[in-house]
């Protein structure tokens, strides 16, 4: 059997390890989180290097690719310094693959809710989740991009892809060097829910992006909007319906009640294919293909 692992400096409650099948071979994944303790995670990945097949960065991201253009995050770097042998992941793969056919999934599911409320969508992160934002503007969207405002608490709504590029060359040379919980919730932050913004929430008739970053500042009530998002869980999903939403598209499958992080989902086709290292685009939009892999909808309300 293979085995990946997510090592995430998120919180710990989102623990979770099932037992699934890909292409006829059976694959161990396991979350763990540390809480937001860097060091720990990195004594994990020391402790299990050479033990397991792949291994998934949680909770942050190595870097962050914008087109063509890779920032590294300095901060998130050190944390993988021990890995020697297992291949190692943080889901940007899938975020340029998988997430990239999320608006065409959606328009072919439920094409006639969206067109009926408006093709609006408010992404929390563009810069973060390329994919998926030229998935939204490819399929004519009009856009609000949340960077500033879920990364750097700035109230600026950004309103195209030039701004993102342009943003993105200022200032992640900068913003790759802070500490990762300076632009991120990690930890017990996850917990936090601080309602703002709602005036872009109660604009889009979509909001997507990271679950952490929607969740963090979601109004208490907003019916009849679509989440499209990755990592979730039974509590995300219960509040989700709570304050009204409609539907729930998560980019990765649902597993034993809950959606997993692109980057575990990355690492466990990293683990079926047993090259011993990161799988290229073309390599993974083949495997997504050969079984099937596509986002799915939940109608909460």
């Amino acid at each position: 059997m293979k085995r990946a692992v997510s090592i995430s400096i998120g919180t710990s409650k989102r623990n979770k390890a099932v037992e699934i099948e890909l292409l006829g071979e059976k694959v161990q994944i396991e979350r763990i989180g540390t809480d937001g303790d860097m060091e720990k995670a990195a004594l994990l990945y020391q402790s299990m290097d050479g033990k397991v097949d792949a291994f998934g960065v949680g909770g942050a991201d190595l870097g962050v690719m914008v087109d063509n253009t890779w920032y590294p995050l300095y901060s998130v770097q050190s944390m993988v310094r021990f890995i020697k042998t297992t291949p190692v992941v943080d889901g940007a793969g899938l975020k340029n693959t998988l997430e990239n056919r999320l608006a065409a999934y959606i328009e072919k599911q439920i094409g006639d809710f969206i067109n009926h409320n408006g093709r609006k969508v408010l992404i929390a992160s563009g810069a973060d989740r390329w994919g998926m934002t030229r998935s939204f503007v490819d399929a004519g969207y009009d856009c609000i991009f949340g960077d500033l405002m879920f990364g750097l608490g700035l109230p600026i709504p950004l309103r195209s892809v030039t701004q993102i590029k342009l943003l993105a060359g200022l200032l992640m040379p900068i913003a790759g060097r802070l500490p990762f919980d300076w632009i991120y919730p990690t930890g017990e932050k996850q917990e936090k829910r601080i309602p703002k913004y709602h005036k872009y929430y109660e604009w889009a008739t979509v909001i997507a992006g990271d679950c952490h970053y929607i969740r963090r500042h979601i109004p208490d009530q907003l019916p009849g909007r679509v989440i499209a998002t990755n990592t979730t869980t039974t509590e995300d999903v219960a509040l989700f319906k709570q304050i009204g939403i409609k539907y729930l598209v998560t980019s990765t499958p649902v597993i034993d009640g809950r959606s997993f992080g692109t980057n575990m989902m990355e690492a466990a086709l990293v683990a079926v294919a047993g090259k011993g290292r990161k799988l290229s685009n073309a390599e993974l939009n083949a495997m997504l293909d050969q079984l099937g892999f596509e986002p799915q909808l939940q109608e909460l309300n």
